[in-house]
């Protein structure tokens, strides 16, 4: 088969074909945003002539070489980074086709869109749709709040990474029919920092009407960091690297290397909290995130999802949210407990919910009460479970049914494997059907449950609802029932509430 091109709003592109499945990669949707763009709205994409070829990912946003155990790491950084990628069944068949455009996590610092767990070639072929994965600014180059140095101009400057989601929608809307897919049907979804940048897309002026659906997988962002804190880690930033905060600040900002800038941030920044080891100082409360981050700057991101949502401002649009059972194992993987339980004694269990503080007692008290027969480990990870994204799912969706009335789905992943059980991450192969090589080790229970996820996104992006033949009855999530679908190894079923039995200690 010829290799598949495509003429777009810039030009043509030149993809590739593979069992049944055309993919483009590294399509630029925004003009570089380096130099004197450093921090600024995205711009357009310049035109270009003849045929360019997309047939490798484009270059990951610069960001901090550590990551957690198992991320996959970067092959290539750069600060033109704003480019997308492309998997569709066919082109210029007259295709109006679902479009399912993924935000990859990170913690909005780390990561991007190329990574082999995102490919959507598996998704798109199950399902005759298009799939969309995106890499944007991170860290310091996507967040720095600069409006109190650089005034008006860089008013938004702290959310230029989600007006680069913004600018990645705006070019599907204007693209994605010459690629099969529909305009008119789109889904956004993402995991962890991309749930949340999903999240924060439901309150931005600017991505109104661009999206159409949203499925957001452990990462329910409340809210946003305020003006204030926001302000206080430019300004440790700028003491980092030497910068007075005057009227050059500016210029002298965007004269440092990318890299250096990087460097500075981690140094500011404070580490995601964790479940707190022996001979550790209790830190941020397990999933406390700060430092250069999504901010309220009253413009591009004018109120907390949580408010907007309660208030009717995203009423319109069907949302599929959840967890995985064993969150917290993401913030002990380094803790030898996880393969040895029975080195956990009381003692133990209480140092390590000292980030609690006044509440460990009363939460340790009342998971107790709740769950009688568990063991010390499993208390832990259940309490730091619900601490790092238990309590926060339930509470978004509580949000969003009190400011509308489209549907709500709830969804808790089960499935297990190894010392991190059902852990942070672990359902994204599964959604996308990826539960295979390079991926994963294949087994039948795997397929199956693979199978049955992504049917169930796949008919969320199509009709705004995930039921198919391959699940049991799944109704949507009512303040009465809070009916959720449990997606485990060997079954699929609807429990009414499995948050219930602690949901008062974290009100």
């Amino acid at each position: 088969m010829a290799e598949p091109v495509v003429e777009i709003s810039t030009g043509k592109v030149r993809g590739t074909s593979a069992d049944g499945v055309l993919s483009f990669k590294g399509i630029p949707y925004g003009a570089p945003p380096v130099g004197p763009a450093r921090w600024l709205p995205p711009r357009p994409a310049q035109p270009w002539t003849g045929v360019r070829d997309a047939v490798e990912y484009g270059p990951s946003c610069p960001q901090p070489a550590e990551r957690p155990r198992g991320w996959s790491p970067e092959d290539r950084e750069d600060e033109d980074c704003l480019v997308l990628n492309v998997w569709t069944p066919a082109v210029g068949d007259g295709g109006r086709r679902p479009v399912m455009v993924w935000y990859h996590g990170g913690l909005y610092t780390i990561g991007s869109g190329s990574w082999p767990l995102y490919d959507g070639a598996a998704l798109a072929r199950r399902g005759d749709v298009v799939v969309v994965t995106v890499n944007h600014r991170l860290g310091v180059l996507g967040y720095l709040h600069l409006a109190g140095v650089g005034g008006d101009e860089y008013a938004t400057s702290g959310n230029a990474g989600m007006l680069d989601l913004v600018a990645s929608l705006e070019w599907v809307r204007d693209n994605i029919a010459a690629f099969g897919g529909d305009p008119d049907n789109v889904t956004i979804f993402g995991e962890s920092g991309g749930g949340a940048k999903v999240s924060t897309l439901h309150v931005m002026p600017a991505a109104r009407g661009l999206f159409h659906r949203a499925a957001i997988q452990s990462g329910p962002g409340l809210r946003v960091q305020s003006t204030e804190d926001s302000e206080r880690y430019t300004g440790r930033l700028l003491a980092e690297l030497g910068v007075e905060a005057g009227a050059g600040a500016i210029a002298a900002l965007q004269r440092v290397p990318a890299a250096t800038l990087v460097e500075a941030a981690r140094a500011v920044t404070p580490r995601p909290g964790s479940l707190t080891p022996p001979g550790a100082s209790a830190g941020r409360p397990p999933g406390g995130v700060g430092g250069f981050v999504p901010v309220l700057d009253g413009r591009s991101v004018p109120a907390h999802p949580a408010d907007a949502l309660a208030d009717g401002t995203a009423a319109d649009v069907p949302v599929l949210i959840g967890r995985n059972n064993d969150e917290g194992t993401l913030m002990m993987a380094a803790d030898p407990v996880l393969t040895d339980p029975g080195s956990l004694d009381d003692a133990g269990l209480r140092q390590r919910l000292e980030s609690f503080g006044d509440r460990a007692e009363s939460l340790l008290a009342g998971y107790r009460r709740a769950y009688p027969g568990a063991g010390l480990l499993d208390l832990l990870i259940a309490i730091g479970s619900d601490a790092f994204m238990g309590a926060g799912t339930a509470r978004w969706a509580e949000q969003r049914l009190r400011g509308g009335t489209h549907p709500v789905f709830m969804y808790r992943f089960c499935w297990a494997a190894g010392p991190l059980r059902s852990g942070h991450g672990f359902e994204i192969a599964f959604v996308f059907d990826n539960a295979r090589p390079p991926v994963m080790t294949p087994s039948d229970s795997r397929t199956r449950l693979a199978e049955a996820m992504s049917e169930a996104w796949l008919a969320f992006a199509r009709h705004g609802d995930p039921n198919h033949a391959g699940l049991p009855k799944w109704a949507s999530y009512s303040l009465d029932e809070r009916a959720t679908m449990i997606f485990d190894r060997d079954s699929t079923r609807v429990e009414p509430d499995p948050f219930d039995a602690v949901r008062e200690l974290w009100n």
